[in-house]
């Protein structure tokens, strides 16, 4: 019989904290290259309303708000400021007279695929520099986590928090 040295729950909460530091990273390197993805860098809110909408065109606001778990008076607030960059549209909905469906502009659609391609642009540099082995345990890493989180694996392809498809190696 082996004696596991590490309580199973102390190695999560260590690779919870990071897996803290790697997101933490992420959205440093990731922020360096918003800014120069578009002349309207919108802010991480306004991003998790670009990427629901692209998931769901034409909900409606209250939807949205339910989703991102705020007031609709805040989301309404930042439809607001996504349309004045041109990047959401309000639409009478065509089930309900009384609703408007938001939906993304042809430019926050570009600026969804500029931001995806600058970050995986990142992602490529960094992970080079990586050894082969650790490349394979991170692949089996982000497969299991994506696994554990109800996504499937990503050789299955499966949808992404943000939407888009996976893309297998």
């Amino acid at each position: 019989m082996t004696v596991n040295s590490v309580p199973p729950h102390r190695e999560a909460c260590a690779a919870a904290e990071a897996a803290c530091e790697v997101i933490e990273l992420l959205e440093l390197l990731w922020e360096r290259g918003r800014d120069a993805v578009s002349s309207a860098p919108v802010s991480a809110s306004q991003l998790r309303v670009l990427y629901i909408l692209e998931r769901e065109e034409g909900i409606n606001l209250r939807t949205l708000a339910s989703q991102l778990g705020s007031a609709p008076s805040s989301v309404s607030r930042l439809c607001d400021r996504l349309e004045a960059v041109g990047f959401v549209e309000r639409a009478p909905s065509q089930v309900s007279r009384r609703e408007l469906e938001l939906r993304l502009t042809p430019p926050a659609r570009d600026y969804l695929h500029d931001l995806r391609a600058q970050r995986e642009e990142v992602l490529v540099q960094v992970i080079s520099a990586m050894k082969p082995s650790a490349r394979k345990a991170l692949a089996a890493g982000l497969t299991g986590f994506r696994t554990a989180a109800g996504y499937g694996s990503a050789a299955q392809g499966g949808p992404q928090s943000d939407g888009t498809a996976v893309r297998s190696a």
